[in-house]
């Protein structure tokens, strides 16, 4: 089956073309056009398709600029597309990940991670300025409890060898108890120790604090994420005064009859949309608004940023759950006078269902990843096509990961999803795993026959259907980075991927390098090539990490 490489629609350039056009009068128009335009060197066939004139390129001509732009540009093919061209070079800030210390990592964190990851790789990619933030939740009554918690269940050897774990214990231990009054005002005493400053009641915080971070980097680090900032909402307490001092100033605090402190944020300033910002006892600096909270604290980090950062675009990546509260945020910001908080942009996501470990619910990062790989090494020890790989936990975590994220990464983000485990982890069909067994084929194949060499490939060699379909795909990457680039979701660059591993796929079997003549087995050993290494790139945008073997 022909199919065009490039389709013109009538209807796109027809003036005052509405919907009454005749599909047969577009057709005609179709053919006229057709037969007025000449062939060149480029173009090599011209021909009418239902209210659309197509052109098919000089097949060699197209052969022969895939493969160089892709050996020339490498990592960076499809970046250097002219479709960037007029995209200005920004600084993007990303806040992602955004665990509370001594709480659950729940998947809602683990999607943060891995869209967020995404977001950050794309942006810098194409050549923006990137920060990674990670905002943790380190400050509040939990560490009031966690610190009378850790005097009566803590243990120092524990708390340095498995951090997450010991805290979680702790707090969830100290939590029963805390039905108790005593313990109740115990905690109390000690968070007021906290926001006064007291040096040992902050030590014991402190340390807290970075021992987690430190798990957390190691954790972070399996799954191929890094930070530039851990900051928290400890960094904020003085700040979040300062903010509550400038909405009064303004005169943007209101007070309702009850006493509680609100924003108006309705259009006719009548409180019919309004934040709570503050309790009517005057002492919580959080503001609670249908079981959201916008703390002043999330007011003075946004500033705060800004002052440090002077950002062109600040994504926050959580769940959908939090829509009105980034809403809400943006909008006092605004109100606030920083015109900034239109640049401010919240990129949610659905919830997952489903997803268990063998041990049950997931309560660490961590038990997601060893779940993950032991699931997949067990997988790849009872298949028979499985090569003897050098390091197989490693290969096992890497797959494994391109299944998570593969399955996480296919449809809208915003969609809920139901999570499994064998709909992942399935080596055919459209997952992680087939891309990463695709990229691990494609590779031994170059190991078999010696890499390729560009400068003496005959590209007349390559004018089979299937490797004109693995070129015409090469060379559409860089409208599918562009459409990323432009909704930030991950489908499009999947889709396109799985897409180009089936071509790849039926290629390598029509398309044999082995037994080929010498001209024939090279041009073969370069198309291949070329699609493994845009199959990388993409793979890498992804978040994930190509194996070469498996």
């Amino acid at each position: 089956r022909h199919v065009a490489d490039f389709q013109l629609s009538i209807a796109s350039i027809i003036e005052n073309s509405s919907g009454d056009c005749l599909a047969q009068d577009l057709h005609l128009q179709a053919q006229q056009l057709a037969e007025r335009l000449q062939c060149d060197s480029v173009v090599s066939a011209i021909s009418a398709g239902p209210g659309t004139v197509n052109f098919t390129i000089n097949r060699e001509l197209l052969a022969k600029t895939v493969l160089q732009q892709v050996w020339k540009d490498g990592s960076k093919y499809g970046v250097k597309s002219e479709l960037f061209s007029r995209v200005p070079r920004q600084k993007a800030v990303v806040e992602f990940s955004s665990p509370n210390i001594a709480k659950k990592f729940h998947m809602g964190h683990l999607r943060s991670t891995i869209v967020g990851n995404f977001i950050a790789n794309l942006k810098a990619a194409l050549g923006h300025e990137v920060v990674r933030i990670n905002y943790l939740g380190d400050w509040g009554m939990q560490f009031g409890l966690l610190g009378v918690g850790f005097q009566s269940f803590g243990n120092k050897e524990k708390l340095k060898s498995s951090p997450l774990q010991h805290l979680f214990e702790v707090y969830v231990q100290i939590n029963k108890a805390a039905e108790d009054e005593n313990t109740k005002k115990l905690a109390k005493d000690f968070f007021r120790k906290l926001e006064e400053h007291d040096e040992q009641a902050l030590s014991i915080w402190q340390q807290f604090r970075d021992l987690s971070i430190e798990e957390y980097v190691r954790i972070y680090e399996r799954l191929g994420v890094h930070f530039d900032e851990y900051s928290g909402e400890s960094f904020y307490q003085e700040k979040a005064q300062e903010v509550l001092k400038m909405l009064e100033d303004k005169g943007l605090l209101q007070k309702t009859i009850k006493g509680t402190g609100v924003v108006d944020l309705s259009e006719k300033k009548d409180l019919s949309t309004v934040s709570t910002v503050m309790r009517s006892d005057g002492t919580s600096l959080y503001i609670t608004r249908q079981f959201l909270i916008i703390s002043f604290r999330d007011l003075a980090a946004a500033i705060d940023r800004m002052n440090k950062h002077s950002w062109d675009t600040m994504i926050y990546v959580t769940d959908k759950s939090q829509s009105n509260h980034f809403q809400h945020l943006f909008q006092i910001l605004k109100l606030m006078g920083y015109d900034w908080a239109e640049r401010c942009q919240h990129v949610s996501f659905g919830l997952v269902q489903g997803m268990k470990t063998r041990r049950g619910e997931v309560v660490f990062l961590e038990d997601v990843l060893n779940e993950v790989r032991s699931r997949m090494l067990q997988n790849m020890t009872s298949t028979k096509t499985t090569k003897e790989t050098q390091d197989p936990v490693e290969t096992a975590e890497k797959v494994g990961l391109a299944a998570l994220i593969i399955q996480d990464f296919r449809g809208l983000l915003s969609s809920d999803y139901q999570f499994s485990w064998e709909r992942a982890l399935q080596s055919r069909g459209d997952t992680g795993v087939f891309l990463q067994y695709t990229h691990a084929r494609l590779h031994s194949l170059e190991q078999m026959h010696g890499n390729a060499e560009l400068t003496d490939v005959n590209v007349s060699c390559l004018q089979e259907p299937d490797a004109i379909s693995v070129l015409q795909h090469l060379l559409s990457y860089d409208e599918v980075l562009y459409r990323s680039s432009q909704d930030l979701q991950p489908k499009h660059i999947v889709s396109y991927l799985l897409t180009l591993s089936h071509l790849a796929a039926v290629a390598h079997k029509s398309l044999p390098v082995k037994g080929s003549a010498p001209a024939v087995a090279q041009a073969r050993l370069c198309l291949f090539h070329a699609a493994r290494s845009v199959l990388a790139n993409g793979m890498k945008l992804l978040g994930i990490t190509p194996v070469n073997q498996m």
